[in-house]
């Protein structure tokens, strides 16, 4: 079993492989016995090591034949050893390159991080076994921490890593000692780029996974993307374009460039009036629509008067379980039970049995996500056929009509350093926040529970 971390390279991960090559052509130039970096015989410890290069020749050479200052050079000669190209002798642990007399030497090519091979979690447990054999049990305390967590997760086939870490100890107990000294350091370095220790910048991290393969363009000389990716890329960009900051204009101007606040006070979350631009985004989609606090209060304006907000005050109580306080979660779980789906409950809600009967039974132990699957289920309804009745409504209708668009600012430079001396310190987040709770806590007890007799009754009176 292989067990897939966020240090998993895999090379068809790697979207790097146009950058890694040109760097292996530079360090194979480097390499060169003529006009190459000279390298000498330097005793390390009581070792000979063959082939030392020191990081002032390294400096040297690259603003030299790359016609670049030298703080370039020794940036490029960092980015050398961070991808694993050149390692350090001494401080094996800092993957930098300083412009000194410190020793480095070049990697061997089959640790290169072109090859075609993934750093596997068995590779390095094996490597991790076999210095803890050499070492008589002393690891570095993340090497040991590492240790202990492969030797868990790969109980089954420790035997297999034991075994083979003791045939390539002594397989290289058999080498010179100048060839087996150089080979641990060549290996230890390996892993020092693909494992690097906590807290240290990682080179070979790819990051997020992409929907297309980088480096395709090697084979066929375009890049290949699945037609339906094409079309929901193309589909969001056309309905987002005109409000992104970085393609239109934020109106009435930058706060940023203006020392005017005019744009943060039109957008705060509970304005009275919002912008046509903002409530044209709730149009975008329901997840829009509830994601803007000043959208979401439009919208249990409209549920109010359709006599159907519980599904909204549900979905938003079970938002604060998976996202509050730990110590307040049974309480919270047994006020949901009591309001929304206890038999004869003031505001039940209306989902199928089976996952009434899941999310009854789950609450008798409660935890974050025990109603995801009744929030999921309401959600859905309201998606479905709450949001596009209110999309027709009167109220959202009416909001559009009331909403602002603002003219921009063209403002003078004289005016803009008016601005710039007249700017005063923002609202402290915690005043905001605590402002928001008051609010809240005032619209609970103004709501209060709901009797669904009475609310049967009155749609009853109005048909």
């Amino acid at each position: 079993m292989t067990i897939r971390s966020d240090r998993d390279h895999g090379q068809r991960y790697r979207p790097r492989m146009s950058c890694l090559k040109k760097l292996e052509a530079t360090v194979v130039q480097m390499q060169d016995p003529s006009t190459g970096v000279k390298g000498t015989d330097q005793k390390l410890n009581v070792t000979i090591i063959p082939h030392v290069i020191t990081g002032q020749n390294i400096v040297a050479w690259i603003t030299k034949n790359m016609n670049i200052d030298s703080d370039e050079a020794q940036a490029f000669g960092t980015m050398l050893v961070a991808f694993g190209y050149i390692y350090p002798l001494q401080d094996h642990k800092k993957l930098v390159l300083r412009p000194d007399g410190s020793l480095y030497r070049f990697q061997t090519p089959y640790f290169w991080p072109v090859q075609k091979w993934k750093a596997e979690d068995t590779d390095y447990a094996i490597y991790l076994a076999k210095r803890n054999i050499r070492k008589k049990g002393v690891l570095d305390a993340y090497e040991q921490e590492e240790y202990n967590k492969l030797h868990k997760w790969m109980n089954h086939k420790w035997d297999f890593i034991v075994m083979q870490a003791k045939e390539q100890y002594h397989a290289g107990k058999a080498r010179q000692k100048a060839d087996r000294v150089v080979f641990d350091c060549q290996e230890r370095a390996y892993w020092i780029v693909h494992r690097p220790p906590p807290q240290t910048h990682s080179a070979m991290d790819y990051g997020l996974d992409r929907h297309i393969d980088p480096n395709a363009e090697e084979v066929t000389g375009k890049f290949t993307c699945d037609p339906l990716i094409s079309i929901n890329l193309a589909k969001y960009i056309t309905t987002f374009k005109n409000h992104d900051p970085f393609l239109v204009p934020c109106l009435p101007s930058n706060p940023w460039q203006t020392d005017d606040d005019s744009y943060w006070e039109l957008n705060t979350p509970d304005v009275e009036i919002p912008t046509k631009m903002r409530v044209e985004r709730w149009s975008f989609s329901f997840y829009e629509l509830l994601n803007d606090p000043r959208g979401r209060a439009d919208f249990k304006i409209f549920l109010k008067k359709e006599f159907s907000g519980e599904n909204l005050a549900f979905w938003e109580a079970a938002e604060e379980l998976k996202w509050g306080t730990a110590a307040s979660m049974s309480e919270k779980a047994e006020h949901i039970f009591k309001t929304f789906l206890a038999p004869g409950a003031p505001r039940w809600i209306n989902i199928d049995g089976r996952t009434m009967g899941l999310t009854v039974k789950g609450l008798e132990h409660p935890h974050r996500y025990v109603l995801d699957a009744a929030q999921t289920h309401i959600f859905m309804l309201m998606k479905k056929d709450t949001f596009y009745r209110y999309l027709k409504s009167p109220v959202y209708k009416e909001m559009q009509k009331k909403a602002i668009s603002p003219a921009p600012h063209n403002f003078s430079e004289a005016q803009l350093q008016q601005n710039m001396r007249n700017r005063r310190p923002s609202i402290d987040p915690i005043i905001t926040w605590q402002k928001e709770q008051e609010e809240k806590a005032k619209a609970e007890a103004a709501s209060g529970p709901v009797d669904i007799k009475k609310l049967m009754a009155s749609k009853l009176d109005r048909k």
